[in-house]
């Protein structure tokens, strides 16, 4: 994981400018290119010209090797329109070969016959590696992936190099790259022992390949069956007895909705599990003691209904949380990634769930106001159990700079103007702050920015480079060098503990193989490593330089405990900051009132409301600095009861009740279906045995 994004910060992935925005121009540069070296290939073979064919070659692979590298899209797209890597290396040989063909003062063709064959059998031989590196593929995808599992029962081995498995491009232009040569060779010295040791060459390293390729389909080399994966699954399920879980499916930038629940379902009772959908999914899960496991097909997913697994909770809904519901015996909530007064939070796929888990009062109100169909009776009020890791509010601003942290939402799906703050307002916001020169502005944009609009990412970028403008113009102190070296060890301490080392050409069940059973206490040690890693950051950093986070790390909750003020959106995280009892501005671009914007959104009615012009920072500022100033401190606190609930219980607790109850209400369930189930048996059995069966599945079942 890269180091957290500072500006002008050596080392570290400078800032994104509106310059990574492609040109047309310049993405049709290389593909013209390519088509030119092979016109002029053509004319130069058919014309016999050798040094313009020799140069017009050089040139076509030249474009190749920039194209893999640095436009792998580009390639993908030739791909689709049958101008893929493989048609055009053999075009490009046979070209060379048509070319010797009519060199002048050749009189005998049939003596580049054999190196026509040497070339086919060099085709053929990387066809069958396909075929090879497919089947292989094939067997070594397995029904089921998992992390946190012990897995030496399935024959896992390392998976072979990624040019024989996965990247056929490379390996055609490698591989031929001896056969290509020779065939210059030839065509400069009019020798044909040059493109014949070529050849040679080529078709021996793909021999190579291949024979490595077949090694792994013996049947001591592959890895287990799919039947006998499904079946060491179901065993595993029998002997770990998992009773709740969290279930989780998304997109790739949506992990973070799972990973906030990672720590507070690790001090759950019982056994917990995490059960993911998309394979993808399984390295963008956090660093967790919880056994994962990935179940891409539906088939394999109900043989949760034979497990011990009585709840499931759902950070987010997704179109494949209603495959999981089908299974009767597990009862569902739905605890959501953070509550806002959008629409989002009471969305009406919340009645599929058999309770709805939420932080306070607010939100209660929220669903019976929406009328979604969510019974109130279903809603159970838990508080925020990650909130646990916000510290409160210590005063004013104790240095030379007041930290402002700048986090707005994103754009959402339905192109609400109000959602975001970044297309509407941003630049004017962050202009105001920058103008205070005793200002230390944060900014944390949300990891979806910019996915649906494009306006929003390109807003985004301004914003990052307004930031790095300041940076420059302010300048200051830095740090000595052994801040920045502290913080190297400590991120290397916070890795090695929280991610996996993989070769570049692992698979899925390699890396089953090294994620297997963590080594005891590991979650402890990364708690202890993770707030060390923040202590460095925070000491790494100028205390009058800008910072843009773009990375994981440092979490939103440092950034709440490292800022004196919070300027955001209607979103969760002006709900979670309330926790600290700072001040706080949320932004109106939703086009309403002031007086409109609070009552319709209850989480703003303790803010400072800043319009779309940041005529309003001046004013909040004065108020942080002087909380004599504040008018919202009464308000902060009762609308932080009102949205997360008491704080005796504490929420942890609150959690933990809710979940044992609703694992009692699954137990329940689960003793009326199996009692119903015995009085189902066949007549002919006799009542007298239908009635053992069920005196013995009761005792089960009051026995688990």
């Amino acid at each position: 994981m890269p180091l957290p994004h500072s500006p002008n910060r050596p080392g570290v992935t400078p800032l994104p400018t509106l310059r990574s925005v492609g040109r047309p121009a310049g993405r049709l540069l290389a593909p013209a290119l390519l088509a030119a070296s092979f016109a002029v290939q053509a004319i130069a073979a058919f014309f016999p010209q050798v040094p313009l064919l020799i140069a017009a070659t050089v040139a076509g692979l030249l474009t190749e090797g920039f194209l893999h590298r640095r436009r792998p899209d580009l390639v993908a797209a030739l791909a689709k329109v049958r101008a893929d890597t493989t048609a055009r290396q053999i075009l490009r040989d046979f070209l060379l070969v048509a070319g010797l063909l009519r060199l002048e003062g050749q009189q005998h063709e049939t003596a580049y016959l054999p190196l026509v064959y040497g070339l086919l059998v060099f085709y053929g031989l990387h066809f069958g590696c396909q075929a090879a590196a497919l089947l292989v593929r094939r067997s070594r995808t397995l029904p089921v992936v998992t992390r946190n599992i012990d897995t030496s029962a399935l024959r896992l081995t390392p998976a072979p190099p990624a040019l024989l498995l996965r990247r056929a491009n490379r390996r055609i232009l490698l591989f031929g790259a001896p056969a290509t040569a020779g065939l210059l060779a030839t065509a400069a010295t009019n020798t044909a022992w040059c493109a014949a040791a070529g050849i040679a060459v080529s078709v021996a390293v793909t021999a190579a390949g291949l024979v490595a390729l077949l090694v792994r389909l013996l049947p001591s080399r592959r890895p287990s069956s799919q039947d006998e994966v499904l079946e060491w699954f179901e065993n595993w399920l029998a002997e770990y007895r998992p009773t709740t879980g969290m279930y989780f499916s998304g997109g790739t930038s949506s992990a973070y909705q799972a990973n906030m629940w990672l720590e507070p379902l690790a001090k759950l009772e019982g056994r917990p599990v995490i059960v993911l959908r998309e394979r993808f999914m399984m390295q963008r899960i956090a660093a967790t003691d919880i056994p994962v496991v990935c179940l891409p097909k539906v088939a394999h997913l109900m043989r949760l209904e034979h497990s011990t697994l009585q709840t499931l909770i759902h950070p987010a809904n997704s179109g494949k949380t209603s495959q999981v519901l089908r299974i009767p015996t597990i009862k569902h909530a739905f605890v959501n990634h953070g509550e806002s007064d959008k629409l989002s939070s009471c969305n009406p796929y919340a009645k599929a769930y058999d309770e709805v888990w939420v932080a306070g009062p607010a939100a209660r109100e929220r669903y019976a106001l929406a009328e979604v169909g969510v019974d109130d009776r279903d809603v159970v009020e838990i508080g925020r159990p990650q909130l646990d890791a916000v510290g409160p509010y210590a005063g004013p601003p104790a240095g030379a700079y007041t930290n402002v942290l700048y986090a707005p939402t994103w754009e959402g799906w339905d192109g609400n103007p109000g959602n975001t703050s970044v297309v509407l307002a941003g630049e004017n916001i962050v202009r105001e702050l920058l103008a205070d020169p005793a200002v230390r502005l944060v900014y944390k944009p949300h990891p979806m920015t910019g996915s649906v609009d494009p306006a929003a990412g390109a807003a985004n970028l301004r914003i990052q480079a307004m930031i790095a403008d300041a940076n420059r113009a302010r300048g200051g102190q830095r740090p000595p060098a052994g801040a920045a070296d502290e913080l190297a060890r400590r991120t290397q301490e916070l890795e090695r503990l929280t991610t996996a080392s993989f070769r570049t050409g692992a698979d899925e069940a390699e890396r089953m193989l090294l994620q297997s059973a963590p080594e005891p206490g590991r979650a402890e040690a990364v708690a202890a490593a993770t707030a060390a890693w923040e202590a460095a950051y925070q000491a790494s950093l100028p205390e009058w330089e800008h910072q843009v986070v773009t990375t994981p790390r440092p979490s939103i909750f440092a950034c709440f405990n490292a800022a004196d003020v919070l300027v955001s959106d209607v979103s969760s995280v002006v709900s979670d900051y309330l926790a600290s009892d700072k001040p706080y501005a949320v932004a109106n671009t939703s086009g309403l009132s002031e007086a409109a914007f609070r009552e319709q959104f209850p989480t703003v009615r303790a803010a400072t409301v800043l319009t779309p012009d940041g005529a309003g920072v001046p004013a909040l500022l004065d108020a942080v600095r002087h909380p004599e100033r504040d008018a919202f401190r009464a308000a902060r606190a009762e609308l932080k009861l009102r949205l997360l609930g008491p704080s005796d219980p504490p929420s942890a607790t609150r959690f933990a009740d809710a979940a044992r109850e609703l694992g009692a209400r699954a137990r329940r369930h689960q003793e009326r279906m199996a009692l119903r189930a015995a009085a189902e048996i066949p007549a002919q059995r006799g009542s007298a045995e239908a009635e053992h069966v069920a005196e013995e599945l009761e005792l089960e079942a009051s026995q688990a």
